[in-house]
């Protein structure tokens, strides 16, 4: 390796890309890399520095994880990988994901050589407010970032999404050109790869073998994992807590899975690289051996070097060591740039010739091109709920859950990239895409890549951050399902598809303690209104199979992730005759029944308890209550309205106001002001037909009578046999 000088100069100094720099520095810089081996060192060495200068000034960040992954992302961005700088969202791109993402500046230095709008002053602002390099990848501040990272184990569970959507598309999509077109243009037009780095905190997490292990099941051979195993996390080695031997575990998953005893033999990268990528039945794992800090003479292979800066002193010991001048931070020798240039300029032809062989596609294949397109840009189909149906009392009772199943198959007739699946409870939650097979690999399975249910087996985590890599892929309307209360396996996932705003479907059915015999494990009490509390996302809690059907035609318009919560128990169907039409579930809350004159009193109620609302209002109006009902399936949507709508469903003037929901009664106060009262469930609930639970809690027409007669009358009396009702079952039966 070729030696930049690393000793100051306090002669002369001439202007060299904008900076004063030492004259005997510029004159070894300007001199010509004699091989490529020394030009290969620079390229990585401007790597290294970029992401050591940046975690300096900003005095915060992780820079030995980038000192040790530099060659691995060298020669992936500058041999492998397909990307266009100029275009960050060409469609046939290869997805990358930092799965351990504390090492960001890793991307961002890769980003800004490469081409991307990432400029150098952005990498100078690194964990600044409002700057575009955050302290981890964060999907939509930076144009290059596929998917937030920064849990660890995650980017690895969305880069399995990622190359299940590939492969979807792919199957569905190719068709071989006959041969004038095939001459100008290549057939495949989606074929990409998926490469995702992930280091020991990604691998000892769960959710990384709940995605290998499907992974691997479903034999997803465009995508390559690389493992940063330099055996160092914050609390020191990892032989103190992570011993196993990760090649075989991946192994017994079904990768294909490669040695790289020195992540800093590029020839040996690059030949890994070249054999993943010819390997298409596995997906495959690189174990690349690295090392933290790599270069830093005093931190280098010390949990020291990774979540600090290095320091002054160090970064001077280390430069010196690496042969790099001291200064100016942030340097970009013009070679090196060239190099990552190129690299960009390659990607940016590629796209070019895709975008000539997809012109061809689209006019031997209207039809499916047409498809393509819509689901890339997500637009639906015209008419594509045109055949969704209008549900009569005679039709009920049914469970929201199997309404909810009847109209995903319905929609998916007519949106050919709807995507479904469950984690091992089709038979339950009702997700199964009937008329097409299973996604899977080959018949022998049971399915083929062009089939729209996955099985995602008992792997919720899993399932979720897999649904948030396919919505992030684009091109498909992802979804899976599972029981409410087991949300809660999916909820770091569940989180990230909010902080990203990617457009997952979340499916849970078995809503509330109506569950019944299955007991206080499967009955979900807190978690509509956790889910209400987190930013950015949506939760829907249809009221019958009207409101099912009309939350599914808002779900797939929606560009950001969605919950809906459904029924395992029959619920009647609302008349649509006599009270307000299921179409009102599109501004959160509606008045479903009014009083015959100004309200006295309002009950607010969500899901299966509107029906318990609306027999609550005949009886309080035989007794002369003016009572007015409103369904409240969503309340984000409630919020989005404007203040004008709100009075007009919620009068400031009608203080007296009772909700019903079988969930806790956390939030409700925002809605029923400090006059009014809740009728929920704080405590667990219990193992019991569901009849009987509903009765012994107070979910029944006597009780919601009762309390709103006391309501009007005495408030606090009220209350305060609301508080009874729930310490009664606050310790169980």
């Amino acid at each position: 390796m070729s030696k930049i000088s690393a000793q100051k100069n306090n002669g002369t100094k001439i202007s060299f890309r904008g900076y004063r720099l030492p004259l005997r520095i510029f004159v070894i810089m300007a001199q010509k890399i004699s091989n490529q081996d020394d030009l290969d060192q620079l390229c990585i060495n401007t790597i290294r520095f970029l992401a050591v200068d940046a975690v300096e000034k900003a005095k915060s960040g992780h820079p030995g994880a980038p000192m040790g992954l530099a060659p691995v992302a060298y020669v992936l961005w500058t041999r492998h990988m397909r990307f266009d700088p100029k275009n960050p969202n060409w469609f046939n791109r290869d997805r990358f994901m930092l799965s351990n993402g504390h090492a960001s500046m890793l991307h961002y230095a890769l980003l800004h050589l490469t081409g991307y709008d990432l400029s150098l002053d952005d990498l100078k602002q690194f964990r600044q407010f409002g700057s575009r390099t955050p302290g981890h990848p964060e999907r939509g501040d930076t144009a290059g970032v596929e998917v937030t990272t920064g849990p660890l184990g995650q980017g690895f569970a969305n880069a399995v999404g990622m190359a299940v959507a590939e492969q979807f598309l792919a199957s569905a999509f190719n068709h071989p050109l006959t041969p004038p077109l095939k001459s100008r243009g290549s057939s495949e037009i989606i074929d990409h790869h998926t490469y995702v780095i992930m280091g020991d905190g990604c691998m000892e997490e769960g959710i990384t073998s709940e995605a290998a292990s499907i992974a691997g099941h479903l034999e997803l051979g465009k995508l390559i994992a690389f493992y940063d195993d330099n055996g160092i996390t914050i609390d020191g080695s990892t032989t103190v807590t992570f011993t196993e031997d990760v090649g075989k575990r991946f192994e017994a998953y079904h990768w294909h899975v490669q040695d790289v005893p020195d992540a800093n033999d590029l020839d040996a990268l690059d030949h890994a690289i070249r054999i993943a990528k010819s390997v298409l039945d596995k997906p495959s794992l690189i174990v690349c051996h690295t090392h933290i800090g790599y270069g830093s003479p005093n931190k280098q292979d010390t949990g020291k070097a990774h979540g600090n800066p290095l320091g002054k002193d160090e970064i001077i010991l280390t430069k010196q060591h690496l042969g790099w001048p001291l200064e100016p931070d942030f340097l970009v020798p013009n070679e090196a740039e060239k190099v990552f240039r190129d690299a960009g300029e390659r990607g940016t032809d590629a796209h070019k010739k895709w975008d000539d062989a997809f012109a061809e596609y689209k006019k031997e294949f209207r039809e499916e091109a047409k498809s393509l397109s819509n689901a890339i840009e997500r637009i639906l189909p015209n008419g594509w709920d045109d055949a969704l149906p209008v549900y009569k009392v005679s039709e009920g009772p049914v469970a929201t859950r199997t309404i909810g199943g009847k109209v995903m198959n319905m929609i998916a007739e007519r949106v050919p990239t709807l995507m479904s699946g469950s984690a091992d409870l089709n038979e339950s939650t009702f997700t199964k895409l009937e008329k097409w097979d299973d996604f899977e690999p080959s018949q022998l399975k049971h399915g083929t890549y062009s089939g729209r249910t996955i099985n995602f087996g008992i792997r919720e985590h899993a399932m979720a951050a897999m649904i948030n890599g396919m919505a992030a892929h684009g091109g498909v309307y992802p979804s899976g399902s599972t029981f409410f209360t087991f949300s809660d396996y999916m909820r770091p996932s569940v989180r990230l598809s909010a902080i990203m705003r990617v457009p997952s479907i979340f499916v849970w059915t078995h809503d509330s303690v109506a569950v019944g015999e299955d007991g206080p494990t499967h009955e979900p009490i807190e978690h509509l209104m956790s889910l209400r509390a987190m930013p950015d996302f949506t939760i829907i809690r249809p009221a019958d199979a009207n409101e099912t059907v009309e939350a599914w035609r808002c779900i797939m318009k929606m560009n950001g992730p969605v919950g809906i919560a459904l029924t395992r128990q029959k619920l009647p169907i609302i008349d649509q005759e006599k009270y307000a039409k299921a179409s009102g579930l599109t501004r959160g809350a509606y008045v479903i029944s009014d009083a015959m004159s100004a309200p006295e009193i309002i009950l607010i109620a969500t899901g299966s308890e509107v029906s318990l609302a609306l027999g609550a209002q005949i009886e309080l109006e035989k007794k002369g209550l003016m009572t007015r009902v409103v369904s409240m399936p969503c309340w984000e949507f409630f919020e989005s309205q404007t203040e004008h709508y709100r009075n007009m469903v919620l009068p400031p003037e009608v203080t007296c106001r009772l909700s019903i929901e079988l969930g806790a009664s956390f939030g409700w106060e925002k809605w029923l002001g400090p006059n009014g009262a809740s009728l929920s469930i704080d405590h667990f609930g219990a193992s019991s037909p569901y009849e009987k639970l509903l009765d012994a809690f107070g979910f029944n027409v006597p009780t919601v009578v009762q309390i709103a007669e006391l309501l009007l009358k005495q408030p606090n009396a009220a209350r305060e046999e609301l508080r009874n009702l729930q310490n009664r079952f606050a310790h169980g039966l």
